[in-house]
């Protein structure tokens, strides 16, 4: 199974990208898993949607080619990071590579929500129809405290949010398999 990952922080100590590190290691035996890089995006224009820059058609390809699409974001401003939102405007439009894609989202943050905002935002995002992304359903992965949950050295300490991950994981294999 081959799965795209999409990380919603560019931050150089971003834990969410800790979490998604972890995650690629931890399911490289259910999935293969290839993280897309956002920073080298350039800002969606309407103008360029029909042709776009060689950057955006290589990101949009690697979408379409996978099997389903993973989402780790931090949640900014009780919301989608800047740079994740600028992501899903360019696979909106023109060919549309998310439309009926499984899509899970994971959320890390220090704070006691764990990205729920964000979660229900992307959620709707991801229901436009444009995008049409079809999302794991009652399978909300919002990591609290994730600060205390990481070892700093790409492993994760907390038990319980391993062993929902595991879960929530096989959830998604079975719902892209299906």
């Amino acid at each position: 199974m081959k799965i795209v990952m999409i990380v919603g922080s560019i931050r150089k100590e971003s834990y969410n990208q800790q979490v998604a590190d972890f995650m690629t290691k931890r399911f490289k035996d259910k999935m293969t898993i290839e993280q897309l890089d956002i920073k080298s995006l350039p800002f969606f224009n309407q103008d360029e949607e029909e042709d776009p820059p060689e950057t955006v058609k290589i990101f949009k390809n690697k979408i379409k080619e996978a099997d389903g699409v993973l989402v780790v974001t931090p949640e900014y401003n009780h919301s989608v990071p800047g740079m994740l939102k600028n992501a899903i405007d360019w696979v909106s439009r023109g060919d549309r590579v998310m439309t009926g894609k499984p899509v899970m989202i994971v959320g890390a943050t220090p704070g006691f929500l764990g990205t729920v905002r964000c979660q229900i935002h992307l959620r709707q995002i991801m229901a436009a129809p444009g995008v049409g992304g079809r999302v794991l359903p009652g399978n909300e992965v919002l990591i609290g405290g994730v600060n205390k949950k990481l070892d700093g050295e790409g492993g994760m300490t907390d038990t319980a949010t391993v062993d929902f991950l595991d879960t929530v994981t096989d959830n998604f294999v079975k719902f892209v398999e299906a």
